[in-house]
């Protein structure tokens, strides 16, 4: 699908500047344990299956459907599995923050395949042979793959670039 028509509608207002905006992502792993991630079109890195939330969307009916549009897997949400703020500016300048809630997501079916514009390759991974991942996917991935399952969230006052993929000792999760 690409970018929403109501984001490209507020950067002909707004430009390249910060737009704060929410979003999801999937952790979703076969039957073999391996792990579903995309190459992404606009900056050539593998990532985990990420989206914007549309206005007026529930974020499990956008993972879902992010799931499914970027690659032809269909998921169930099983549990969201945490909630982080962190920035990123696109190749052409543009600037957000974006609200992630990270969610893992049970495979339903469906072949794994480039299915829109936002792709270059999809594909499976093992978990030991995964591509390189910025530092907010391994954080999302380490969080739904580990074995706490309540809704992770930084602490208050932190700052998202000073974890890694191993939670700090004393960090706190909790219930949304």
């Amino acid at each position: 699908m690409g970018l929403p028509d109501y984001i490209r509608q507020l950067r002909t207002h707004v430009g390249h500047d910060l737009l704060w905006l929410p979003s999801v992502s999937a952790v979703v792993t076969n039957a073999e344990g391996a792990l579903l991630l995309g190459k992404r079109a606009d900056d050539g890195q593998w990532s985990l299956i990420s989206g914007f939330v549309e206005p007026g969307e529930q974020p499990a009916t956008a993972v879902v459907r992010e799931v499914e549009e970027e690659t032809g897997v269909r998921v169930a949400p099983e549990r969201l599995t945490s909630v982080i703020s962190h920035p990123h500016t696109y190749p052409n300048g543009d600037r957000c923050e974006y609200l992630n809630l990270g969610f893992r997501c049970r495979l339903l079916g469906g072949t794994a395949r480039v299915n829109d514009d936002e792709s270059e390759a999809v594909g499976w991974f093992p978990l030991d042979r995964l591509p390189d991942l910025d530092p907010q996917a391994r954080l999302v991935l380490a969080r739904a793959l580990g074995p706490d399952t309540d809704v992770w969230y930084l602490p208050a006052g932190d700052d998202w670039r000073d974890w890694t993929a191993t939670t700090p000792q004393g960090a706190r999760s909790g219930s949304a």
